[in-house]
């Protein structure tokens, strides 16, 4: 009987144990994940923007999983925001970056490698876009959002002179025969509003193998002849009347003033440089015939933004998923667009992926001929290198180069760029001082991402 007992007693702390088991699980399978995100796209509640519409319509398909918008992450200083959030011990799980290299510099980044190389999605993304996000052939980084930079072009002003309008893959001589042609200031209109750009995309234009600003494979190449061409092309239409920017004050203010984008929705410019995130912006508000062209040449610009997933995160998985739906997964743009038509509120960003279906729905959004061309080659494109290359805004615009510029003793890289188109500054006599040091800030990113 005592032997019955022991066996009777041991069987109910089994089933009470069982129980408690049960209980437990079903508890935590109940308990909703919560991720908690970051954007600085994201308005107020009230507002109700796309970026919210998108976030419930993710919440709606995934019922165990809440997303909780982090409010200390501020968008005046965003950078300094996550810093506190990291030392804190909470960092958002998923949050916009203002660039990759700081990111991992400051250790926040999760390695999304084994998930990126699973997911169909990811690896049939164009290589240039997959490779962007890599450090050290890892990857840290999503794509959140693509945007094409180039010229616009107002197609009216090279009909109504008679000449051919220019398409997406014009050659750069006739570019450049083009804005001669229709500048005539006579009758208010310049070819083009600025060409201080040339020293961006000139040499990518004309030599596949470097990219933005000259850079390439971890070089600047800023004392090549492409590089010199282009400044001297630059400072050639820059300085004789061809561009906007370099009017004196009394000939803008006979036009539309110091405001070159007012310039060329009043039908003043025939090229105008910019992306197409001004694409909703001059359906609006441009009367006249007009497309994108890009750059001379036909490749593909682009600028991206990202998001990382935290390296504190607790739902790798989730997080991932949430931020894929956020940005270049299928179902997630699919979704975008259909809020979007619904709702009236416009997409500010273009189709990261090149799904078939994906693009022929938004061709019915957005029917610009020029942007339909750029995606044809986007294996080649060339990146704007902000968020992706270590140390660039220091090597572009920020660093000193101990030149001294009219009564500038030390004057920036920017204002050297700028005194070789429109002042006197000969490029060719300090482009091997600028390429070193580019270089070298290029170099010291890399080693603080190492330590």
């Amino acid at each position: 009987m005592k032997k019955i007992l022991k066996i009777a007693a041991a069987a109910s702390v089994a089933l009470t144990m069982a129980a408690c088991n049960k209980e437990s699980t079903s508890t935590t399978a109940d308990k909703k994940i919560v991720i908690n995100y970051a954007n600085w796209n994201l308005g107020t509640e009230s507002e109700k923007n796309l970026e919210r519409l998108m976030i419930q319509a993710y919440e709606k398909t995934h019922k165990n999983i809440d997303i909780k918008i982090d409010e200390s992450i501020t968008n005046d200083d965003w950078k300094g925001s996550l810093s506190t959030a990291a030392s804190a011990g909470k960092l958002p799980d998923v949050f916009m970056l203002t660039d990759i290299p700081s990111g991992l510099t400051n250790d926040w980044l999760l390695d999304l490698s084994d998930l990126v190389n699973e997911d169909k999605d990811f690896t049939s993304l164009p290589e240039s876009v997959k490779e962007s996000t890599k450090n050290s052939d890892k990857t840290y980084a999503i794509p959140f959002a693509q945007h094409f930079m180039g010229y616009y072009v107002n197609k009216d002003i090279f009909n109504n002179a008679n000449i051919d309008a220019p398409e997406h893959g014009v050659t750069l001589p006739d570019f450049i025969k083009g804005i001669k042609d229709t500048t005539d200031l006579g009758k208010g209109i310049l070819g083009i509003n600025s060409t201080t750009d040339f020293v961006d995309w000139y040499s990518g234009a004309k030599n596949e193998n470097v990219n933005w600003f000259t850079y390439g494979s971890g070089k600047y190449h800023l004392d090549t002849p492409e590089m010199f061409e282009g400044v001297k092309t630059a400072k050639d239409l820059g300085t004789n009347g061809y561009a906007y920017e370099g009017l004196d004050k009394e000939q803008k203010d006979k036009l539309s003033g110091d405001d070159i984008g007012a310039a060329f929705k009043a039908g003043q410019i025939a090229y105008f440089w910019s992306g197409t995130w001004m694409n909703s912006d001059f359906a609006k508000n441009i009367d006249f015939d007009w497309d994108f062209i890009g750059i001379p040449g036909g490749r593909t610009a682009m600028a991206l933004d990202y998001l990382g997933v935290a390296k504190s995160t607790k739902y790798k998985k989730e997080a991932y998923d949430f931020a894929k739906f956020m940005s270049f997964g299928k179902d997630g743009f699919l979704k975008r667009m259909d809020l979007s038509t619904n709702s009236g509120i416009e997409i500010n960003t273009l189709p990261i992926s090149t799904d078939s279906e994906v693009l022929a729905k938004y061709w019915d959004i957005v029917g610009v001929p020029g942007i339909q061309k750029a995606y044809e080659n986007l294996d080649k494109a060339m990146i704007d290198p902000f968020k992706i290359v270590p140390g660039y805004a220091a090597s572009r615009w920020e660093a000193t180069t101990g030149i001294k510029i009219g009564e500038n003793d030390n004057a920036k890289v920017a204002d050297l760029l700028h005194d070789s188109i429109y002042g006197s500054v000969n490029y060719q006599d300090y482009a091997k001082q600028l390429n070193d040091l580019a270089q070298q800030q290029y170099e010291n990113a890399v080693n603080a991402m190492k330590k």
